[in-house]
């Protein structure tokens, strides 16, 4: 069991491509976490998806040993999160498992749209921020201008801000005793009734449902009846362990620890990200707060192309189910396409990486329709109905309004094509917020439809 005053709990926030899966990597690496003969690049992505788009699509956590200068050893628990805006749920949940952030700026870009995106996050969560800049060896890198945009634009000091090349290893030691100096310990208390939230679930063959979980309060051990209190849900656990990346069993959790257990649970669906595990007798009353279920916002029709692979994609549809608990479908038919599905995405790049994994993983040819999103018909007599397709508009004369979703977009870009930009926000009927300038480029708020944003608008 380790001492609350020796763990730290921290995530990475970057936007795309600023490093953060190679610092990652190169933390694991310098505390000897994984084998050298183990070690391969992005070694928390396990996609081949997420390998060759050099993206991060599942949170995924590993648990470091550090024995830091003053003499102690630290057990530092890292998450590292998607930095794509679809999964902002996901993001949003591993920031509650933890009390401080790395926040990674490209030295030669300076800070982007979703660094800003993720970042306010961490604030919200009320987390400890540590600056990194990260690509300090490359001729283009301009420290004293990034520092200053951090402060100009997210409104944290960045006087103090680590700098390293996670690509040559320069400054990676500085990091971790900044993990360690710089973030908060995490609070709890080992004799109040378990509280542990649900950070992330996923398929294994083998395992069934693996549970990630933050212990907020209480102990969890091997062979304990719990519950989850948003399904009401009992299991008996199996197994518990740590991820070092590879999972290394354990007898129980403490406050403060993140770690992994199966239970034999046979469906993503019954673990909702966010919940709150507790012990079946004796547990807690009250959940932790900020639970929500995922919203799908993007929907779009998949069909096979060879009438004969509608069996196939739905095995294949319901296998995927089990591993993402934000994707949702159902059956349609259509005059022209035959049998499919009709599926919710959170946005388009999880539209994207859906449809790849199933043409790959399942070896199935799919047309998909264009993206569109639910609108909301409210009738004279006070009903509210939902519409998917145009077909199944009824008779305009029974629709008192129709309402549809918006969206609050943020748009940064440079000021020679800002005209441009926006000239294609009015045409797309938006409604201008706010148009603000952080140096040398401009950050336009945008009120949009997003129906008009999933389609063709990049």
């Amino acid at each position: 069991m380790t001492e609350l005053s020796l763990i730290r709990n921290f995530s990475i926030v970057a936007h795309i491509d600023h490093g953060k899966s190679t610092l990652a990597d190169r933390l694991i690496q310098l505390t000897g976490t994984v084998a050298e003969r183990d070690m391969k690049t992005q070694m928390l992505d396990s996609m081949d998806i997420e390998r060759e788009r050099g993206i991060t699509i599942k949170a995924n956590t590993v648990r470091i040993n550090y024995p830091a200068k003053d003499g102690h050893t630290y057990v530092l628990n890292l998450i590292d999160t998607p930095g794509h805006v679809d999964f902002a749920y996901e993001v949003s949940r591993s920031m509650r498992a933890v009390e401080g952030s790395l926040l990674v700026v490209d030295a030669t870009q300076g800070v982007e749209a979703q660094t800003l995106a993720n970042v306010y996050q961490a604030i919200d969560a009320d987390h400890e921020i540590v600056p990194v800049l990260n690509k300090i060896d490359l001729p283009a890198a301009e420290p004293d201008r990034v520092k200053a945009q951090i402060e100009d634009v997210i409104g944290i000091d960045a006087s103090n801000a680590v700098s390293i090349s996670a690509k040559t290893g320069i400054g990676i030691p500085d990091v971790l005793e900044a993990i360690v100096t710089r973030l908060p310990a995490p609070k709890g208390d080992r004799d109040a009734p378990l509280k542990a939230m649900l950070v992330d679930s996923w398929y294994d063959s083998y395992l069934g449902v693996v549970v990630m979980i933050r212990v907020m309060d209480g102990i969890v051990r091997r062979g304990d009846q719990v519950k989850m209190m948003q399904t009401g849900a009992t299991y008996r656990l199996d197994k518990l362990a740590v991820l070092t990346p590879a999972m290394k069993d354990i007898a129980e959790l403490g406050p403060g620890e993140i770690g992994v257990f199966t239970a034999s649970i046979k469906q993503v669906r019954d673990t909702r990200v966010g919940d709150t595990i507790t012990t079946e007798k004796k547990g807690a009353d009250k959940a932790l707060p900020g639970f929500k279920p995922a919203q799908p916002v993007v929907f779009c029709g998949l069909f096979p192309v060879d009438a004969n692979d509608f069996e196939p994609l739905r095995d294949a549809i319901e296998k995927l189910a089990l591993n993402d608990a934000s994707f949702s479908y159902e059956m349609e038919t259509s005059a022209a396409l035959g049998f499919g599905f009709r599926c919710g995405f959170l946005g388009l790049l999880h539209l994207e990486v859906i449809r790849d994994r199933l043409e790959r993983e399942y070896d199935l040819d799919l047309i998909t329709t264009a993206p569109s999103v639910v609108f909301k018909l409210h009738m004279r007599d006070g009903e509210v109905m939902d519409l998917h397709n145009p077909a199944d508009m009824p008779d305009p004369s029974i629709i008192d309004h129709i309402t549809e979703p918006r969206i609050k977009a943020t748009i940064m870009v440079p000021d020679e094509y800002l005209g441009d930009v926006l000239k294609l926000c009015q045409d797309r009927r938006g409604i201008q917020l706010d148009l603000t300038y952080a140096g040398s480029r401009a950050m336009a708020v945008y009120d949009l439809p997003l129906a008009e944003v999933v389609f063709d608008f990049y």
